[in-house]
């Protein structure tokens, strides 16, 4: 019987993913062209990428809120930053310029909540509530409550580009997934992630540096950020202060949730959160294509939100 539970576990996500699939194929003739499974690819990318850095923090008993409006400030200090080393450099040089700042800054920000969370000893819900906040009201001060927008004719190739096909976004949330996932199962830090998310003081007498792990996970989703923040920017050549990445935070948090992420920490995969974002990338896109309104597709999201946290702890409970 444990036997059983166990591998529903490891393979109920995926299993969720499998029966949303063969619904929606049955449901639109539509659904199963490629084109169709690539705009959903590209879609989910944005947030899904956040969310592989998410994953970690999770998984060490914390959260993000700020990612939202970490990715609208950080896409817009990328922006700027493009704009101002074209005067300087050459176009490619200044987009190369412009990437490492964006994922230097989303490092440094969430290094920020890091330490507020690790030697602060503040809960990581008000410390990201509060920087929430902050980020979102310096990224309106800077932009002036408007939209950063690039001069770059290349830049947009970033976030449209395709490769035999496959969006660059795509791409590289794929390819994040494989590092993350190698970091999460094979390094020395993902064992200790999880260790400081099942017991924290059991992980203190381990000799494990419990809050510079936990500094690191949000360093990471910082990082992810960034990453995010370059793509999401580079789709139109800009970028708005007041509604760029707005919900990112709700989105990737449902998609480690769904992956079958444990909110109170100690376990979960990345693999898990990738099929986690691609189940929310089907319902949004079933719900667009059948007409329904998408001022509904809030609620359907919260409703899978809350109903993994119940199956979830349906579970503890046996």
């Amino acid at each position: 019987m444990a036997r059983k539970r166990f591998e529903y576990e490891k393979y109920g996500a995926l299993f969720a993913l499998a029966v949303l699939f063969t619904v929606s194929a049955i449901a639109s003739p539509y659904f199963l062209q490629v084109q169709n499974i690539l705009n959903i690819l590209r879609q989910i990318s944005y947030t899904g990428i956040i969310a592989l850095g998410m994953t970690f923090v999770i998984i060490s008993g914390g959260i993000d809120l700020s990612v939202g409006s970490m990715t609208a400030l950080v896409g817009g200090v990328s922006i700027l930053t493009l704009n101002s080393a074209m005067s300087t450099f050459g176009e490619v040089q200044a987009i190369i310029i412009s990437i490492i700042v964006a994922i230097i800054f989303g490092a440094v920000l969430g290094a920020a909540n890091g330490v507020l969370v690790s030697k602060g000893g503040i809960a990581p819900f008000i410390v990201t509530l509060g920087t929430m906040a902050i980020f979102r009201s310096m990224a309106l001060y800077i932009g002036e409550a408007g939209v950063f927008r690039s001069r770059s004719n290349l830049y947009p190739e970033i976030g449209m580009g395709k490769l035999f096909g496959i969006p660059y976004p795509v791409i590289v949330l794929f390819g994040m997934a494989v590092f993350y996932s190698l970091l999460l199962r094979k390094t020395r830090f993902g064992k200790y992630t999880r260790a400081v998310g099942s017991n924290e003081k059991v992980a203190k007498y381990s000799a494990i540096k419990t809050n510079f792990v936990k500094f690191s996970t949000y360093m990471l989703v910082g990082a992810s950020v960034g990453v995010s923040a370059i793509f999401l920017s580079a789709r139109l050549n800009s970028i708005s202060s007041t509604n760029g990445g707005q919900g990112y935070e709700l989105d990737a948090i449902a998609a480690v949730i769904i992956g079958g992420t444990t909110l109170s920490g100690g376990s979960g995969t990345i693999w898990g959160t990738i099929i986690g974002a691609f189940i929310l990338g089907i319902i949004n896109n079933m719900l667009n294509m059948l007409g329904v309104s998408p001022y509904l597709q809030g609620t359907v999201k919260g409703l899978v939100i809350i109903g993994a946290v119940l199956i979830q702890r349906g579970r503890r409970n046996k």
